[in-house]
């Protein structure tokens, strides 16, 4: 099944979600070196690089919305990608909560509950992250209907042999 929302020939959805996840993931990094180093600039980093995530999850969610509402309905494949887009949708709310937590307190510091949605939307993010997987490379969705190990490049406009 060939993505519908596509930018020189490749899906958009797939671009994208490497940075909310890049992002997400790197700020509980900096929650990790802040507990074990104390230091403020890095829940500070934490922070920013989490309300980064947030805006590039949403902007990936919403291609991917428009890659799902392809999908046959009834499919394993519609499944899956249900499962996976509101699995996103409840990780990104796991952070929006954790960098709501922080906003209001002093410096940015979280505290226990903060770091607990951060870390749990990081352990959903690697579920749903997997689900994604799935879809893609299992069941084909958002692969080129042509794809194959001889293909032509998808900037190329000739049809797979």
């Amino acid at each position: 099944m060939d993505s519908k929302a596509k930018a020189l020939g490749h899906p958009i959805h797939q671009v994208l979600i490497v940075f909310p996840l890049g992002l997400l993931v790197t700020a509980v990094i900096f929650d990790i070196i802040h507990l074990f180093t104390g230091g403020r600039d890095f829940s500070l980093a934490a922070a920013y690089v989490m309300a980064a995530g947030l805006i590039g999850g949403v902007i990936a969610g919403i291609f991917g919305l428009v890659d799902w509402l392809a999908i046959p309905a009834g499919s394993r494949a519609k499944r899956i990608g249900a499962l996976h887009g509101l699995g996103n949708v409840v990780v990104l709310l796991l952070f929006l909560g954790s960098w709501l937590l922080r906003a209001n307190s002093v410096d940015w510091v979280p505290g226990a509950l903060a770091l607990v949605l951060s870390f749990a939307g990081v352990v959903l993010g690697g579920v749903t992250g997997w689900l994604g997987g799935e879809l893609v490379d299992r069941l084909g969705v958002g692969v080129h209907e042509g794809a194959n190990v001889d293909a032509p490049s998808s900037l190329s406009h000739r049809r797979a042999a």
